[in-house]
């Protein structure tokens, strides 16, 4: 067997990732096979953290765009991340997997609160800690705030989980003419614009020189075949 590439990882899956192919809500079939796939990568003995986002439920730019305010906006979209982290904790569980909820505001009759070193610890554990509530502030998206979990954990990758399988010249979907890099540079990605994650996530990985991932989450065991160096996807990092 392949030996893993990594001991801690944070995985970050966006929010409309858990639709499977609705245009709404959670699929569960969908929230099963992601958790199965976490569950193949936490018996490698890899350490994993995990960001949701919350675009499934409610996006806090689009309720901004519809006149709300902003603040306002992305308080209910951090409030989305939390029932997506705890339908997570739900199928992570079923496939036997040992797991916390930490949430950037305090909940505390659904979840831990977040504390660095109770995370750190729960993932020395085997457990996998689901980090809730983005940052809890506004303005800041859910790649922000898995960076920054990333840093904080002293993760060796941040992995995003997307709907292709790598970073492309364009939208593969849209495009028959993109083209897959292989790997990026950090400044590759803010120079050519490559809407795979924002700029103030891109930063901060490069800030703490930390490699991101970026691979098609619905592709069964996609998530362990990367940790196993294998399978299709784009790495970002220095040079």
């Amino acid at each position: 067997m392949t030996s893993p590439r990594y001991k801690r990882v944070l995985l970050k899956v966006s929010g409309e990732a858990l639709m499977g192919s609705g245009q709404y809500g959670l699929d569960s079939n969908t929230v099963t096979a992601i958790a199965e796939d976490i569950a193949a990568v936490t018996r490698l003995d890899i350490q994993v953290g995990l960001v949701i986002g919350g675009g499934n439920i409610f996006r806090g730019v689009s309720g901004a765009a519809a006149g709300m305010d902003r603040a306002q906006a992305d308080g209910m979209g951090m409030l989305a991340t939390v029932i997506n982290a705890l339908a997570m904790q739900n199928a992570l569980e079923k496939a036997g997997v040992p797991t916390r909820v930490q949430s950037a505001i305090p909940m505390a009759s659904l979840c831990e609160p977040f504390i660095r070193r109770r995370a750190v610890r729960h993932m020395e554990k085997g457990r996998v800690v689901i980090f809730a509530a983005g940052t809890g502030n506004p303005f800041f998206t859910t790649d922000t705030a898995a960076a920054l979990r990333a840093a904080e954990m002293g993760c060796d990758a941040l992995l995003k989980g997307t709907q292709v399988d790598g970073v492309y010249t364009a939208d593969p979907r849209k495009d028959p003419a993109a083209e897959r890099y292989d790997a990026l540079t950090y400044l590759d990605m803010l120079a050519r614009d490559l809407a795979v994650m924002d700029a103030a996530a891109i930063s901060l990985a490069r800030e703490n020189k930390l490699p991101i991932i970026v691979f098609n989450i619905h592709e069964p065991g996609a998530f362990t075949a990367v940790m196993k160096g294998e399978g299709k996807f784009t790495t970002v990092h220095e040079s």
